[in-house]
């Protein structure tokens, strides 16, 4: 099945929802020895940079590897299965979040494409997410 592609369609179809969990992004050496660490807390995401990993981690998780959590985050999933090959939709919420003044970290998946917004702009952020949804 593949994904849509339609921008207009994206938007009207968005029914973001937001996750309960806490995450924060942690950053860490690109050892083996780090692999195995995540590979075994099973985070979120894992991005490998020249710097070293970026990985995003429950705030369990980041406890457990003694990652420093005091700015959580929350995951926004845009519940519509937007395909990689979309365009627009990443710069449409990000221009809608930023206009209310909160800063979005996107995380492109197969099926979904996801939004880290700060825990305490999470409710601003889906109220604006569904604004943006209707006003299509």
């Amino acid at each position: 099945m593949s994904g849509i592609t339609d921008l207009t369609r994206l938007l009207k179809e968005l029914s973001p929802q937001l996750d309960p969990q806490r995450y924060v992004y942690a950053c860490m050496p690109d050892t083996p020895e780090n692999w195995l660490q995540l590979c075994q807390s099973q985070p979120l995401a894992v991005m490998r940079e020249q710097e070293g990993l970026t990985a995003v981690l429950s705030l369990q998780q980041a406890s457990a590897l003694n990652v420093d959590g005091s700015n959580p985050l929350r995951r926004i999933t845009l519940t519509v299965h937007s395909s990689l090959e979309a365009v627009g939709l990443t710069a449409a919420v990000a221009r809608a979040l930023a206009a209310q003044g909160i800063s979005a970290n996107m995380l492109a998946a197969f099926y979904h494409d996801h939004v880290m917004v700060a825990d305490k702009d999470a409710q601003a952020a889906m109220r604006c997410l569904a604004e943006l949804s209707t006003t299509r």
